[in-house]
């Protein structure tokens, strides 16, 4: 994590700070007071409810080593101490976040799209990890806030940061883009997600592109080659390095599966290199082509690669598989959702053996298009090998509503303990549960009650 003196902040940054405290060190970053620890930096913000800055006092009493403070606060209680005067706290962060970056010089590699960003995150860090000191964004630190604060904890040793950027309007990951300034972009995919504030694909996708605003010449840009949307972004670049994963041909890495097993799935890229992945999902199969692209990339070989890859551990609540007491597999895919990857997930538990529960809730945020998305993804379970299917909240109601000609076994809820008390009762030993919604749905509650 960051550890330096004043006097070098007041060189990164526009700000004042007496002379007297410049020698003063801090050690660490918190934006929540209540988190302080010694000699932290604490970063106060002015919210619609409440001014963080009326806690710098009990920050600095705390043992906080310096606050951050705007200079336009119109607190009546001016703090005495080590302070650190700006005329924004937020911009302040990021300027001290980009400056750290290049003090650091890590190799950079941002991550985006509408599905995927996490799983291919974890990926890159277990490919690269075993023959580079690796850093990654932790949780969803993602955002203008997030992702400087996921910069000020890396090691002053770190060879390569993994910045996860997410967004929910246009410009958003340019700002991200452009405090990073990756060596090595990546768009998963382009999905629906944020629809309601972006307006179409096509929005998204150009909010999505706005990842290369910040990309080093001569940097390298990964994205996803089977996109359509992409291409007329991808025709403007100039002065990067390209390549394209997909399963079309004419990608530059083209992926194939070979194989679907219970634990997992075998694939191949541009028929020749053949690779192991220990999770489920043919769509996950993309998003470690993107990591396999970067260590191409950075210099590993093949049998590093694939060795590597091996040992993938995803964060929790992405294709996580639990075995119930009798014997039932349950898959935990329930920390968000769209329509893509809800169409992703029913293709997975469709490959398995033995009879197969899909359990889907509401995806959020899909604007005045959620109806029809809810409906092809209703629509799309036909032809599907899906034996139970219950949903949950008010948009499922649309997936129920066109599943019924496709699945035998179909319910809808509005209520989740009547859920989970079904589902209780139905599972049988060797069954395959997967539950997949978006984030607010809290579906993971029902996984908890299975196991």
């Amino acid at each position: 994590m960051i550890e330096v003196k004043l006097k070098q902040i007041k060189s990164w940054i526009d700000c004042d700070i007496d002379t007297q405290y410049l020698d003063n060190i801090i050690r660490g970053v918190e934006i929540d007071s209540r988190q302080i620890k010694q000699d932290m930096l604490f970063v106060p913000f002015k919210g619609e409810h409440v001014d963080g800055h009326k806690f710098v006092s009990q920050a600095l009493a705390d043992g906080a080593g310096a606050c951050f403070y705007q200079k336009d606060s119109d607190l009546s209680e001016v703090p005495t101490g080590p302070i650190i005067w700006v005329d924004d706290t937020l911009i302040a962060l990021q300027q001290l976040a980009q400056a750290y970056l290049k003090h650091v010089k890590p190799q950079v590699i941002a991550v985006t799209g509408s599905n995927g960003k996490t799983t291919t995150k974890d990926m890159i860090e277990s490919v690269l990890k075993p023959q580079f000191k690796v850093k990654k964004t932790l949780g969803n630190y993602n955002n203008e806030i997030g992702m400087p604060l996921t910069i000020l904890q890396l090691d002053q040793d770190t060879e390569i940061s993994i910045l996860e950027m997410g967004m929910s309007g246009f410009h958003e990951i340019e700002l991200l883009s452009n405090i990073a300034q990756p060596d090595i972009a990546v768009i998963t995919n382009i999905g629906e997600s944020h629809m309601q504030d972006l307006g179409s694909r096509e929005g998204i996708a150009q909010a999505k592109f706005e990842i290369t605003t910040g990309l080093q010449s001569n940097g390298l840009f990964i994205y996803d080659g089977d996109e359509p949307l992409l291409t007329p972004h991808v025709a403007n670049l100039q002065d990067v390095q390209l390549a394209s994963i997909g399963i079309k041909d004419g990608n530059t890495y083209v992926c194939n599966v070979q194989d679907i097993e219970t634990e997992g799935i075998s694939f191949n890229i541009n028929s020749e290199e053949q690779y192991d992945l220990p999770i489920l999902g043919t769509h996950n199969m993309k998003n470690a082509a993107i990591a396999i692209a970067i260590g191409k990339h950075l210099g590993l070989d093949y049998d590093t690669i694939y060795r590597n890859l091996t040992q993938l551990k995803l964060t929790g609540m992405r294709m996580e598989q639990h075995i119930t007491e009798d014997g039932a597999i349950v898959i935990n895919d329930a920390y968000n959702a769209s329509p893509t990857s809800m169409k992703a997930a029913i293709d997975t538990l469709s490959a398995m053996s033995g009879r197969k529960i899909l359990i889907l809730g509401d995806v959020l945020e899909l604007g005045p298009n959620s109806q029809s998305m809810h409906e092809s993804v209703g629509t799309y379970l036909a032809d599907k090998a899906i034996d139970v299917l219950y949903t949950f909240g008010h948009e499922a109601q649309y997936i129920y509503n066109k599943a019924q000609q496709h699945v035998s076994i179909v319910q809808h809820f509005t209520d989740k303990s009547q859920l989970i008390e079904t589902i209780s009762k139905e599972i049988e030993p060797q069954d395959k549960v997967l539950v997949k919604g978006s984030r607010g749905m809290q579906l993971e509650e029902v996984v908890n009650k299975l196991i």
